[in-house]
């Protein structure tokens, strides 16, 4: 079965959310593990190069994938628009993003990222016309300032870079959002082999343009490899994990990508948090528990039956 195909069954389905919720941890923790070592790597042998490397690999293994799977690259006509945009989104994401981890550290990065959610919301709301309200909002509005007093905004910890981060916050809005419109005919392993295939030959053209080749190390070898296997879980659960759930639902468990770039920059940077930051992870962790309990209220209503006064409502 197609992955779309079984993903919109599995969404028809009460607990359609629930699966858009463990697709998204999964999309973000395998994200933050590939951004680990991308890092690791980066800072032994030139960041494009890096990038080129790692996305011959992912590229080579995701084409293996989608042909033993049967999948199509060919994008149908209906779903050009969205691909062209969410290939626009990808580049910029990829080139903000990982030009700001290789300055910042990385929970500092992870934690720009984290208003992601909000800024998803609020376009999916005006774009996709989903229902988002005041109490979500918020909810969401305290992550943001969770994630505001881990980057503490004036301080030493945010600077031109932070604003190349915020930068990648925009681009990956584009990409998500453009994914959500995709049909049923688009295979996601499909997607997900041409994005990172159309990122490959722009880091070639990058590393080619501004840097010299390196042969990397050892050591660089092997976060290179382990960069691959986890970029290669996260561009097929990115297709789809925008193609389940309700968006302001599903948008919340990004935060899981904070407590897992909190540990990764302890373990492999030493980068430990300051007690502020600490504090804005647990704002981070509290209003999206705050919103996961409203929607199960929601489901729990509507299941029941229950007539809404809208005094209870969460929208």
């Amino acid at each position: 079965m197609a992955l779309p195909g079984m993903a919109r069954r599995v969404a028809g389905a009460r607990d359609g959310n629930t699966l858009g919720a463990l697709l998204m941890m999964g999309m973000v923790g395998a994200f933050t593990f590939n951004d680990a070592f991308t890092k690791d790597a980066a800072l032994r042998v030139p960041l494009f190069e890096v990038v080129f490397i790692r996305g011959v690999a992912a590229t080579l293994i995701l084409l293996g994938i989608a042909r033993l799977a049967g999948h199509s690259l060919r994008i149908p006509p209906a779903d050009r628009t969205s691909f062209a945009l969410r290939t626009v989104g990808e580049l910029g994401a990829t080139a903000t993003y990982l030009l700001a981890l290789l300055h910042l550290p990385i929970a500092n990065v992870v934690a720009i990222l984290q208003t992601l959610p909000l800024v998803l919301a609020l376009s999916g709301a005006v774009f996709l016309k989903e229902p988002i309200g005041p109490r979500r909002l918020a909810a969401i509005g305290v992550g943001f300032l969770g994630a505001l007093l881990i980057v503490r905004p004036g301080a030493e910890g945010f600077n031109a870079w932070s604003l190349a981060a915020l930068a990648a916050v925009l681009f990956v809005t584009l990409r998500d959002l453009s994914t959500r419109r995709f049909s049923d005919g688009l295979s996601s392993l499909g997607a997900a082999t041409l994005t990172a295939g159309i990122v490959t030959l722009a880091a070639a053209v990058a590393h080619l343009a501004f840097e010299t080749w390196t042969p990397p190390p050892t050591e660089a070898s092997l976060s290179i490899a382990r960069a691959t296997l986890f970029i290669v879980a996260g561009y097929v659960l990115a297709v789809m994990v925008m193609r389940v759930g309700d968006i302001d639902y599903v948008a919340v468990f990004r935060y899981s990508a904070l407590l897992w770039a909190i540990l990764l920059g302890w373990l492999l940077f030493d980068e430990l948090p300051s007690p502020v930051e600490f504090a804005g992870a647990t704002l981070i962790a509290g209003s999206g528990a705050y919103v996961l309990l409203r929607e199960r209220k929601l489901r729990r209503s509507v299941a029941k039956g229950a007539v809404d006064t809208g005094r209870d409502s969460p929208y």
